[in-house]
C-alpha cells in the first residue's frame, strides 16, 4: 500500500485536474449533456472519448504484462453480463446524475469548489452505498 501511495496521488490529481479543466466538475455542464432535447452541450463526449483513447492503448498493453507494476495480480472483471441488478443500478444512478448533475468523481471535487452543496450529495450517495451492503440484492 504504501508502495502504490505515489501512484494513488499522482491518477488522483490528474483524474480531478482533468474533471476541473474540462468543466466536469460543474453539475450546469452535466445537466446540459443529459439535456439532448433542449440545450444540448457534448462536451462531456470528449471527455469520454479522452478516456476511451487512453484505455485503447492500456487494454493491449496489458494484455502483454505478467502483472501490474505495484501488485501480483490484475483484478479484471469477470463478468460480461447485462443482469437485472446492473439495468436497476444504472437507471437509479441516471436518475441521480440527471437530477444533480455530479457523479461521485465530481461530487469530491465539489467538496472543495462548493462544500456544502457537495457535502449533503456525498453524504446521501455515501448512504445510498450502504443500503446496498445491508440489504440483500437479487
Amino acid at each position: 500500500m504504501i508502495r502504490q501511495l505515489p501512484i494513488f496521488i499522482l491518477s488522483g490529481l490528474l483524474f480531478g485536474a482533468g474533471l476541473a479543466v474540462s468543466g466536469m466538475a460543474d453539475p450546469q455542464r452535466v445537466r446540459g449533456f443529459l439535456d439532448i432535447f433542449g440545450a444540448w452541450d457534448p462536451t462531456l463526449i470528449f471527455v469520454m472519448g479522452g478516456a476511451v483513447m487512453v484505455m485503447m492503448l492500456a487494454w493491449p498493453l496489458q494484455r502483454r504484462m505478467l502483472h501490474p507494476l505495484l501488485t501480483n495480480k490484475f483484478q479484471l472483471p469477470s463478468r460480461k453480463d447485462v443482469d437485472r441488478p446492473l439495468i436497476i443500478g444504472a437507471i437509479i444512478f441516471g436518475i441521480g446524475w440527471a437530477i444533480a448533475g455530479l457523479c461521485p468523481g465530481p461530487a469530491l471535487i465539489g467538496l472543495v469548489l462548493e462544500p456544502l452543496s457537495a457535502l449533503i450529495f456525498v453524504v446521501a450517495m455515501t448512504f445510498g452505498m450502504a443500503i446496498y451492503r445491508v440489504l440483500p440484492m437479487p
